[in-house]
């Protein structure tokens, strides 16, 4: 016979253990990270006023739908949160439509396939190996794009010396695809991981055009930059959509975001809701908001700020004897750094032996 007492004693005792132990970790982590110098591109921190989104009653509550347009009570103050956040975006990206639904870049990302493409289509993006995303990935690497949405992910020609897009190489392997498989491109995936270089979006858009295929700027790494007006513009250069995650130089929650045209509005609300989300956290909504005011009150001087500080981190690592790549290029115009440590050490190594020091960044 089971001593229901015993065992309950034993569960309570467990889940007191449990409690305390993630309490520890948390603090230990805190602890390693104040005395540490984080440079892993994909993180910031952000202000105490967005943290204070996050702990609010908003990530208790529920609200399907677009603003306006909600499938439970209880909205109102979520509806007048949500609806600033999506003026304050079209006016930080200078868009006619806003979507700040999405739970993540990789939502944002799935819901402009949903959009612009069909399962079999030809996507053209980045590979991983040229700084691409999991996200814009084919189905054997187990990307996204391939393996939820079914697209024939096909990639970009890509010019090692400038790190960058290879417009004309890409234009012959198009025609290529078309005269061997009959296979015409649908869209156009750009931005990346690793996005040291404002992209050809013009060029890419105008090479889209001759297919009547449609181009997604992805600006999960680079949206803070653009909010304050440096590296590039991709609405204004021809993209039909900008996704985003919503953490990186834009620093929010980790959340997700899309900026378009009028023209795609309803597409999009549809292919969100009811297409991919139910609840969309409605606090990081509200920290999103809160970071979107702070980005059009000062992102105008933060964001050349963050890219000359990485050019100055290259040129004092350069200094110093480090291979820092793309020196002819001025390094970068982000806030991503490439350094070349093979003749030291393995990458893997060197992130090793770099977070033993206090040192945190990826390979």
């Amino acid at each position: 016979m089971v001593d229901a007492f015993g065992e309950t004693e034993q569960r309570r005792k467990e889940g007191e253990e449990a409690f305390w132990k993630v309490l520890k970790w948390l603090e230990e982590h805190q602890e390693f990270f104040s005395r540490s110098i984080p440079l892993v591109a994909s993180e910031n921190v952000p202000s105490p006023a967005v943290r204070e989104a996050l702990i609010s009653d908003f990530g208790n509550r529920y609200a399907e739908g677009y603003p306006g347009e909600r499938l439970y009570a209880g909205c109102r103050w979520i509806d007048m949160v949500e609806s600033l956040g999506i003026e304050l975006a079209k006016k930080v990206y200078r868009a006619e439509y806003a979507d700040l639904r999405p739970i993540s870049g990789v939502v944002a990302n799935l819901a402009a396939y949903t959009v612009f493409a069909e399962p079999g289509d030809v996507m053209y993006a980045l590979p991983i190996p040229f700084g691409g995303h999991i996200s814009h990935g084919k189905k054997s690497w187990g990307g996204t794009a391939g393996v939820v949405r079914g697209l024939q992910v096909e990639r970009y020609e890509f010019d090692m010396d400038r790190f960058n897009i290879d417009v004309d190489g890409t234009r012959k392997r198009i025609e290529s695809l078309i005269k061997e498989e009959g296979k015409k491109p649908k869209l156009f995936m750009l931005g990346a991981s690793v996005f040291l270089f404002p992209h050809p979006v013009k060029e890419i858009a105008d090479l889209a055009a001759e297919y009547d295929a449609k181009v997604v700027y992805d600006a999960a790494h680079v949206a803070g930059l653009i909010a304050g007006g440096v590296f590039q513009d991709p609405l204004r250069e021809g993209a039909d959509a900008v996704t985003m995650s919503t953490h990186k130089t834009l620093a929010g929650p980790q959340h997700g975001m899309i900026v378009s045209w009028n023209k795609y509005a309803e597409r999009f609300k549809s292919a969100l809701f009811p297409g991919l989300l139910s609840n969309h956290h409605l606090h990081a909504v509200a920290g999103v908001t809160i970071a979107l005011a702070e980005a059009l009150a000062f992102y105008h001087e933060y964001a050349p700020q963050v890219v000359r500080n990485a050019k100055r981190l290259a040129e004092a690592m350069a200094e110093r004897g480090l291979d820092v790549l793309y020196s002819d290029l001025g390094f970068t115009e982000s806030h991503i750094v490439l350094v070349d440590v093979s003749r030291y050490m393995g990458g893997r190594e060197a992130e090793e032996r770099l977070e033993r020091a206090g040192i945190v960044l990826n390979r």
